[in-house]
C-alpha cells in the first residue's frame, strides 16, 4: 500500500519544481487533480470545496473557481427530501454526477459512493466505483469508514480510480451512532480517528473528509498525515473546508449546525420572486406588451 504514497509524493515534487515561479497560482490550474490539491497542502493554500447534485449549480460553481465539487449522497437529503442519506441508489448518485460532470471543466468532480454499495463487498465496491466512472465521468469517488473498508479503497486503487476517505460523523452510519452529535469527543474515539487517518492515507486515499469532530483533533490529523484533510465542522486548521451548497446558501432552512455559516437567505428571495409572479399573473400585470408577440 505504500506504493501509492511513494507515487504521489513523487509527483508532488515534480509539481512543486515546475510552479516554482512566485507568480503561480492554484487558481489558474487549467484542472485540480488530486496532485494539485496535494501541492496546495504543501504551500498552504486552503481548498474551497462544495456539493452540487445539477448542471445549472455545478456550472455557476465551475465559474466560481472552486477547487471540487462534492456529488454527495446528501442529494437524498436536498434533492429528494430523505430523512438520511441511506435511501439514494448508485444509479442516482450517477445520475446527478453525470449532470454534475456535463457542467465541469476546471473543478476536481469527486462522488460519493451511496450506502451498501461498498461496504463489506470489496468487489462490489470496484464495480460500484467504475460504474461512476465510467457512466458519470467523475474525477474520484468517496467513501466512508476507516479500517473497516481498507479492503474495498486497495481494490477500488488497484483500478486507478482516485479515492477520498470520510471520518468523523459518517452519515451512512446514522442509525448505528444514534444521533449527529459531535464525534471522536473520547479519547477512545478520538484515537480510532487518528488510527483510521493514518490508515487510510497509507491505503493510498488522495484526501481525508473530517466531519463533525473537535477542532484539536482536526489540527492534529492535519499535521500528522500528508494528503489534505477536508473538514466540515472540524475547525480552521485543517487543510480546507466543504459544505452543502443548499446549506451554505439559505436553501434549506431545518439544518442549523453550529459549523454551518448561511452566505445567503436563497430561501426567502425565491419566495418573493415566486409571489410577485403570482401578483402579476394574476392582476393581468405579466405578460405586458412587450413580452408577447
Amino acid at each position: 500500500m505504500q506504493k501509492y504514497n511513494f507515487f504521489n509524493n513523487v509527483v508532488a515534487l515534480q509539481i512543486k519544481q515546475i510552479n516554482m515561479s512566485s507568480s503561480f497560482s492554484f487558481r489558474n490550474v487549467q484542472k485540480v487533480t488530486t496532485h494539485v490539491l496535494q501541492e496546495m497542502k504543501l504551500k498552504g493554500e486552503k481548498i474551497a470545496m462544495l456539493t452540487a447534485y445539477d448542471f445549472s449549480f455545478a456550472r455557476i460553481l465551475e465559474d466560481t473557481g472552486i477547487d471540487v465539487i462534492l456529488v454527495g449522497d446528501s442529494a437524498s437529503n436536498v434533492m429528494a427530501g430523505h430523512a438520511s442519506t441511506l435511501p439514494i441508489t448508485l444509479n442516482e448518485m450517477i445520475y446527478h454526477a453525470s449532470s454534475v460532470v456535463r457542467a465541469v471543466k476546471r473543478a476536481l468532480v469527486v462522488v460519493d459512493l451511496p450506502f451498501g454499495t461498498y461496504q463489506g463487498n470489496s468487489k462490489e465496491a470496484l464495480a460500484s466505483a467504475v460504474r461512476i466512472m465510467k457512466e458519470a465521468g467523475a474525477d474520484a469517488v468517496k467513501l466512508e469508514g476507516g479500517k473497516e473498508v481498507v479492503e474495498s479503497i486497495d481494490r477500488i486503487l488497484t483500478a486507478g480510480i482516485p479515492v477520498m476517505g470520510h471520518l468523523g460523523l459518517t452519515p451512512q452510519s446514522i442509525h448505528k451512532f444514534g444521533t449527529y452529535v459531535v464525534r471522536a469527543t473520547t479519547e477512545e474515539e478520538a484515537n480510532k480517528l487518528v488510527a483510521d487517518a493514518h490508515i487510510l492515507t497509507d491505503a493510498g486515499c488522495f484526501a481525508i473528509v473530517l466531519e463533525k469532530i473537535p477542532a484539536k483533533l482536526g489540527k492534529q490529523v492535519s499535521k500528522e498525515v500528508n494528503i489534505p484533510i477536508i473538514g466540515i465542522g472540524a475547525g480552521q486548521d485543517v487543510d480546507g473546508q466543504v459544505l452543502v451548497l443548499h446549506d451554505m446558501l439559505g436553501i434549506t432552512q431545518e439544518f442549523s449546525p453550529r459549523f454551518l455559516r448561511r452566505y445567503h437567505n436563497l430561501s426567502e428571495e425565491v419566495k418573493g420572486a415566486v409571489n410577485s409572479y403570482i401578483h402579476d399573473v394574476k392582476n393581468l400585470e405579466f405578460p405586458n406588451e412587450r413580452e408577447q408577440y
